[in-house]
């Protein structure tokens, strides 16, 4: 058994190695040469701003008046300038949207090992290949390219990370705190003559980072009035910054502005995955070497629709990747494209002779092509010939002929059962809804396999319970439309076994929206709950009984109570209604040995997992195994995908996280969300693994079991305080989150 147990960790531990070392290895390759266009650049200086979670039509929408919310921005649209869709790629979030933006790739996997403040491996940026450069921001965002940079010639100013609170009574002050700090910045250029000649030098970068509208996004929703207001403001506050740059600089056109995004914004307030309102950002340049408003008649190549929904037929659309922003801005200023850089260059924007876009465009192909001449030196140098052996068909054929002799149809049967069941699995992955297709065929199992006739109430608890699990894929992705009511009742579900608890669960919730809601910030008190909560339902299951049914009933209400604090809406039904199947699905697979003819049969409240398996006595494989599997791997996918994608983080809206904390951390957030996912894991992993253990047990010769009578105090204590914490759970949850919507409600406006 130890044996058993050593091989078979060493070949989990060897396949969990090799993830990170297939996909969290970074791509990009060193030691390019540089290259930049030998002509003379249009601009001295450049100024980027990017207005964090900008959706572009909340931009470029106009008022029902028509009048513009951005009249200033409005006004370079239509005159002075050139603009465009920036198109971004996923994860929509801000550390990769900005290095699109600033150094021109799209960031691999392998820069989640090290966070958002540090880069996980050295990359070009802009920035680095610039004079100087000055930033006002965030502290998530500024400080990983200054560290990137080689050299002390980019300068970071950052508010305090504890600003950035999704329940501020007015996220819009970042914006104003970068407002003010450059406007004060350039004043006291005026009087130090030192930082004066700096500022005058060509080459030079300025680079604001507008954060309040993400933030406001993020706690009021897209639509509200907090994040349209906020939009108002960066056009008032770019309008000042322009004016104030013009002046110091003498009005000697050679200042180049950026006005985009990182990322948009769901109209449920997270981003992260594919859609438009995320992927689609504004994008308005103007300034130095940049090409003015061009008026056209005819159709535009566009068939979104965009433009008529915007007013602007009449204007020149020219849309561009995110990655492309950043050849454009080192053209501009005469700067070397960063070395990693896969943009390509947008020659709409140009304002300059046909010489210098040619120029710019073979500069371009000829950073892409160092890329690739680089990488394949290294591949060549890394690469051991002896490692790559043709595929041997010695297998397959080996597999043909040691299948069982069944009948042709049998054969054919099973064939098109498995190659449907995988299909289902596959596209599950793409169109949730499958999955009710796959359960409303897992619930006629018992009718199908003849145990209906001899188990009808656990084969009716099982069609019941199958069909109800059916309904959540056919449900809109979790945190959309944060719905407490459905909350409450998963409490009330777990009503019959945790009494206390879910009532505990159900007040302290309210408690804290409430104060949310008066803008009196996250009580002490039940964020202590909150963890508490979490912490305690992580050991607690640990001193329960050992008998199966004892610590499975354990595992499951603990980790429930944790799952509604993290709940907003239906999602909150899942967990019960999936323990309920999986507690049918250990039943009914008791009722399944039965009917082939085992007449060994023992209740999971007797059985003691701790005892001794003779791993000699374990049966051979059959047919229904396999059957057992897919329902694992099938139920498996259901929990991941039952509530919404939660393979993105689109679907981790941040109320569902207020009972624990409203402070911007990436790393707790995504730990607690990570948690939130693991959970239907877990319990789906205990029922199969009670499973395993049943049938292990039916195969040895137990004479006689340990004393029942001996655990019972033991389980009472335990399950007392799951109970507990299962009411602490629902009262926290819904004090936090029903007075938090109806703060968030109460100042939304909706066209």
């Amino acid at each position: 058994m130890i044996t058993f147990f050593l091989i078979g960790l060493t070949v989990h531990v060897v396949f969990f190695l090799s993830i990170f070392d297939i996909y969290f290895t970074s791509p990009l390759v060193h030691g390019m040469t540089p290259q930049s266009t030998p002509l003379a650049p249009p601009a001295s200086r450049l100024v980027l701003i990017v207005a964090d979670g900008l959706r572009a039509d909340s931009l470029f929408t106009l008022l029902p008046n028509s009048s513009s919310r951005t009249p200033f921005l409005r006004t370079v649209i239509e005159e002075t300038g050139t603009w465009g869709v920036s198109h971004t790629r996923v994860p929509t979030e801000s550390r990769p949207g900005h290095v699109a933006l600033i150094a021109g790739f799209y960031e691999d996997v392998s820069a989640v090992a090290k966070g958002w403040k540090e880069n996980p491996v050295e990359f070009d940026s802009v920035f680095n290949e610039s004079r100087s450069t000055w930033c006002w921001g965030s502290p998530d965002i500024l400080p990983m390219f200054a560290k990137g940079a080689t050299g002390d010639h980019v300068y970071t100013h950052t508010y305090p990370a504890e600003e950035e609170d999704f329940a501020s009574t007015d996220a819009s002050r970042l914006d104003t705190w970068v407002f003010t700090q450059v406007k004060s910045f350039f004043q006291a250029a005026k009087t130090n003559s030192t930082l004066k000649a700096t500022l005058l030098e060509d080459k030079n970068i300025f680079f604001l980072h507008l954060l309040g509208i993400d933030t406001n996004g993020h706690a009021h929703r897209p639509m509200s009035q907090e994040y349209l207001d906020n939009i108002a403001l960066v056009d008032t506050g770019v309008a000042e910054v322009v004016s104030l740059m013009e002046d110091f600089f003498g009005h000697d056109g050679r200042t180049a502005y950026v006005f985009t995004s990182d990322h948009g914004m769901t109209n449920w307030g997270s981003h992260g995955a594919g859609h438009p309102s995320e992927t689609l950002t504004p994008l308005v340049v103007w300034g130095a070497g940049v090409n003015r408003a061009q008026r056209v008649i005819e159709a535009q190549p566009y068939e979104d629709g965009y433009l008529k929904d915007w007013n602007l037929e009449h204007i020149r659309r020219a849309d561009v990747n995110q990655a492309d922003i950043a050849p454009l801005m080192a053209s501009l200023l005469g700067l070397p494209i960063p070395v990693n850089s896969v943009g390509v260059m947008p020659l709409l924007y140009l304002n300059n002779s046909d010489q210098f876009k040619a120029e710019s465009m073979y500069t371009n192909a000829i950073q892409v092509l160092e890329q690739f001449k680089m990488k394949m030196i290294q591949k060549k140098e890394t690469t051991l010939p002896f490692l790559f052996t043709p595929f041997q068909s010695g297998a397959l054929s080996d597999l043909i002929r040691s299948a069982p002799s069944l009948p042709l149809w049998k054969c054919l049967g099973y064939f098109v059962l498995v190659a449907f069941g995988i299909e289902l699995l596959v596209v599950s992955f793409f169109h949730r809804s499958v999955l009710t297709v796959g359960l409303a065929f897992l619930s006629l199992w018992p009718l199908l396999s003849g145990l209906f006739g001899k188990a009808k109430l656990r084969s009716l608890s099982w069609l019941l319970g199958c069909l109800c699990l059916a309904v959540f894929p056919l449900m809109p992705v979790v945190g959309r439309e944060p719905n407490l009511r459905l909350v409450a009742c998963a409490g009330l579900l777990t009503l019959f076994t945790s009494m206390i608890h879910v009532a505990v669960c159900l007040y302290v919730p309210s408690l804290t929206h409430s104060s949310l809601q008066q803008k009196q910030g996250l009580p002490l008190l039940n964020q202590i709950i909150s963890w508490s909560t979490l912490a305690s339902s992580i050991f607690v299951p640990l001193l329960s009984s050992t008998r199966l049914f004892h610590r499975l009933l354990s595992i499951f209400l603990s980790l429930t109570s944790t799952y509604l604090l993290l709940s907003t809406g239906y999602e909150a039904l899942f967990p019960p209604v999936l323990s309920w199947l999986m507690f049918v699905w250990i039943n009914i697979e008791q009722e399944a040995l039965l009917a082939q003819g085992d007449s060994r049969r023992q209740e999971l409240s007797t059985i003691d997992f701790s005892a001794n398996i003779d791993i000699t006595k374990i049966r051979q494989l059959k047919l229904d195994d396999i059957r057992r599997s897919y329902f694992f791997v099938f139920f498996i996918i259901t929990a991941f995908f039952g509530t919404g994608n939660i393979a993105s983080i689109n679907s981790f809206d941040p109320a569902s996280i207020y009972c624990f904390l409203t402070v911007f951390n990436p790393f707790i957030m995504g730990g607690l969300m990570m948690w939130k996912v693991i959970i239907p894991f877990i319990i789906v992993m205990c029922t199969f693994e009670t499973i395993q253990v049943h049938f292990f047990f039916l195969v040895q010769d137990y004479g006689s079991w340990l004393d029942i009578g001996t655990s019972i105090s033991h389980y009472v204590i335990v399950m007392s305080m799951t109970i507990f914490l299962m009411l602490l759970s629902v009262v926290t949850h819904v004090l936090t989150s029903k007075r938090l919507i109806l703060w968030n409600r109460s100042k939304m406006h909706f066209p």
